[in-house]
């Protein structure tokens, strides 16, 4: 909005306001704006929450047993704190006329709103039970199809429909018509994976952060002409906006964080895992750099491989090869603390960052 404004009136080299030009300064002031708004509305936000939650959110009975003592009363829904300071900063500071900023922000609300409905329901039914899975999975399904189609439609026609590989510098597989159901998978993975992930304090959010720190630096290089000819990557025309709203994801999740850390005073919910989650694919997928995602979200993509292996070899066996899924309550289970696993998880994804950095160049 703020873009538009000045950029309808003024020229490239207008002086101070030729900084607007720049996805870089833009990108800062991003940041800055989401982080100040969630820090300046958190805490009143947080005791309206307890107001009307009163006994917060449900914890789940068959979860640690520590759990229901430590955690009770939390309220949940913190992720529409986070959403609305990411909608406002990006809205401030992107290029509105941008069909990548649009095509993202939209399927990260239309996530949000989906763990916004599975929060309330379990709020309403004072238990950890919300939408039935193939209510969720349906509409998370709707949501990453129309994204990936509408992603696609934005892409060059040379590599619309391909997915590219990392340390490949020329290879692409082409779907074709799959491609949208890639997306859709990539996309609503992502999705649950953060959900996942979401069971401990700010054991998730540092991770987006990583994740979202990576995939600015991606998007702004692919956007890029000079850069991403340099460095043999595939160009995408407008991409290089979308390091603007990682910049305000990140100042976002930073501002929620201030909260979230253990012991949290709020819990982001649904409504904020499955947006995050929902986000960092949708970018993934504008970028081509779906399985850097995969490497760089290795945090997210353990956690639901856990849960997957657990299911089926209980299924199969009657026997778990985890003490307790998602990953980290086997850790809780062994005895770690809380803190411990958290921090540790924290190093594992920012050595995976560097790893998905790494990618940029070894091609």
């Amino acid at each position: 909005m703020l873009f538009d404004l000045i950029a309808a009136h003024t020229s490239p080299h207008g002086g101070f306001f030729n900084l607007f030009h720049y996805i870089t300064f833009r990108a800062g002031c991003a940041c800055l704006t989401a982080l100040c708004i969630t820090l300046f509305f958190g805490r009143p936000f947080i005791a309206h929450l307890k107001r009307i939650q009163r006994e917060g959110q449900p914890i789940r009975a068959v979860g640690p047993e520590r759990h229901i003592l430590e955690k009770a009363g939390t309220p949940t829904m913190g992720g529409l704190l986070l959403l609305g300071s990411l909608a406002v900063s990006t809205l401030l500071w992107t290029d509105l006329h941008n069909g990548f900023i649009w095509a993202v922000l939209l399927t990260t609300l239309c996530f949000g709103a989906v763990g916004f409905i599975d929060d309330y329901q379990k709020l309403a039914r004072k238990n950890s039970t919300g939408l039935t899975k193939k209510t969720r999975l349906g509409a998370e399904f709707l949501v990453s199809i129309i994204a990936g189609i509408w992603l696609e439609s934005l892409t060059p026609p040379e590599i619309r429909n391909a997915i590219a590989f990392p340390f490949a510098k020329s290879f692409i597989l082409p779907l074709s018509y799959a491609f949208p159901l890639f997306a859709m998978i990539t996309i609503s993975g992502f999705g649950n994976a953060v959900n996942l992930t979401d069971g401990l304090d700010g054991l998730a959010t540092v991770p987006v952060i990583i994740a979202a720190l990576v995939f600015a630096l991606i998007a702004y290089l692919v956007g890029n002409r000079v850069f991403a000819d340099y460095l043999q990557l595939h160009y995408i025309p407008g991409t290089g906006e979308l390091s603007v709203f990682c910049a305000a994801l990140i100042g976002a999740a930073l501002g929620f964080l201030w909260y979230n850390a253990p012991p949290a005073e709020v819990f982001m919910g649904d409504t904020g895992s499955l947006a995050l989650g929902g986000a960092l694919g949708a970018i993934a997928v504008a970028v081509k750099h779906e399985l850097v995602l995969c490497l760089v979200g290795g945090i997210f993509v353990a956690e639901t491989l856990s849960v997957i292996i657990q299911v089926f070899w209980f299924k199969r066996t009657g026997k778990r090869i985890f003490l307790m899924a998602p990953l980290h309550h086997h850790f809780e289970k062994k005895g770690w603390q809380e803190p411990k696993i958290v921090v540790r998880f924290w190093i594992i994804a920012f050595i995976l960052g560097l790893c998905g950095l790494a990618t940029l160049k070894l091609r």
